[in-house]
């Protein structure tokens, strides 16, 4: 198989530097552009990043020597890349038309920003959950008269711990009611440098800013349905929610509370929810695309797993790993999630995104 070359707008931030040390040796991408601002522009990747490459491994040596471009110029990337994964960071509204652009001359984007989240006809891919959603790119295309370009992005990081295991219940036919959602963030969600050390060691921060709106309804448009073009949010379930900033370096850890819309005799026994949840697979795991992992929920039994120092690792940092299941003495049942926001929730997870799409055959 030929690889696919593929770009990154903002290559020497976290994200960024993140997508070009996993698509090292991918199977099916290679990077064969880098962009980011215009004081990076010019200079080598490596030159570019030098000091400041914060990876765990050395530089991948094809992207070391290829040459930054200007992120803000989406015509520079044309017949270098085939599509591009977009890392920036810059103000929303500057970023939300630089999307555009690129998707205009006709490259598609894979985005990890928020500033198209909300947009009807862009959809916000889990590819465990709602990979019909692309389906949504054909009218976006015709809508703005794109022929090749069009704008996928993956949801927050913080709600992927707890989404799949919800799904998995939905799809067995327990569909959840109402939620109430207490997230435990490590700091490498807020980036580099992210929180002051001296804020975080001995404490928890019980505030992020937008993280509790984003975790309220970002849920709902993922497990929406596609309507005459657009994407329609679900009616349900009703989530309150609670996120707080620990120390951890890697790792989110949500605690859900759930009650099912269902009749007390149609309610699924704790012994059906861990079938449930260990024998769900979807469309990745079907079409063995690369980064999926093999088993999309794990379950522990220990009274104190999941923990992110044990468990964030797991099945290439792609599970959600699930723990804690017990009976709710307000609603019905309770338990713990953890997924690797780094991994799942960034990069990695937008590589699979990318993956679907290939294997859907929108960058044939």
């Amino acid at each position: 198989m030929n690889s696919i070359p593929v770009g990154v707008l903002g290559a020497t931030g976290i994200v960024g530097q993140r997508y070009v040390s996993l698509l090292e040796n991918h199977p099916w991408f290679r990077v064969s552009y880098v962009a980011a601002s215009p004081r990076s522009a010019g200079k080598t990747y490596a030159q570019a990043v030098s000091g400041r490459w914060l990876m765990g491994t050395e530089i991948p040596p094809a992207a070391a020597s290829l040459t930054v471009g200007d992120a803000n110029d989406a015509r520079a990337a044309l017949g270098k890349c085939a599509l591009v994964f977009s890392a920036l960071e810059m103000d929303k509204q500057a970023l939300k038309t630089l999307e555009e652009t690129y998707a205009g001359e006709g490259i598609p984007v894979i985005s990890n920003a928020s500033v198209h989240r909300w947009t009807p006809d862009v959809p916000v891919l889990l590819p465990e959950i709602n990979p019909h959603h692309t389906e949504v790119i054909r009218f976006q295309q015709k809508a703005r008269g794109w022929k090749k370009g069009f704008i996928a992005v993956k949801p927050n990081c913080s709600i992927q711990s707890y989404m799949a295991p919800v799904h998995a219940l939905n799809q067995a036919g327990f569909p959840a009611a109402r939620m109430i959602v207490t997230t435990l963030q490590a700091v490498s969600g807020a980036g580099y440098p992210g929180v002051p050390s001296f804020d975080m060691i001995d404490n928890v921060i019980p505030f992020i800013q937008g993280e509790e709106e984003k975790t309220e309804t970002e849920a709902l448009k993922i497990f929406g349905t596609v309507e005459g073009g657009v994407i329609v949010n679900a009616g349900g379930p009703l989530i309150s929610a609670h996120c707080n900033r620990v120390p951890v370096s890697d790792g989110h850890t949500a605690c859900v509370s759930l009650e099912f819309a269902l009749p007390k005799d149609k309610k699924p026994s704790l012994e059906t929810i861990e079938r449930v949840w260990t024998s769900f697979s979807a469309l990745p795991q079907e079409l063995a695309l690369p980064s999926a992992p093999a088993h999309p929920i794990i379950l522990r039994r220990e009274p104190n797993r999941p923990q992110p120092a044990r468990d964030r690792d797991v099945d290439k940092g792609m599970a959600v790993v699930v723990g804690r299941l017990r009976p709710c003495r307000v609603f019905d049942i309770r338990f713990a999630a953890l997924s690797h926001n780094t991994r799942r929730g960034a990069a990695l997870g937008g590589i699979l995104n990318a993956e679907l799409l290939k294997a859907q055959g929108f960058f044939d």
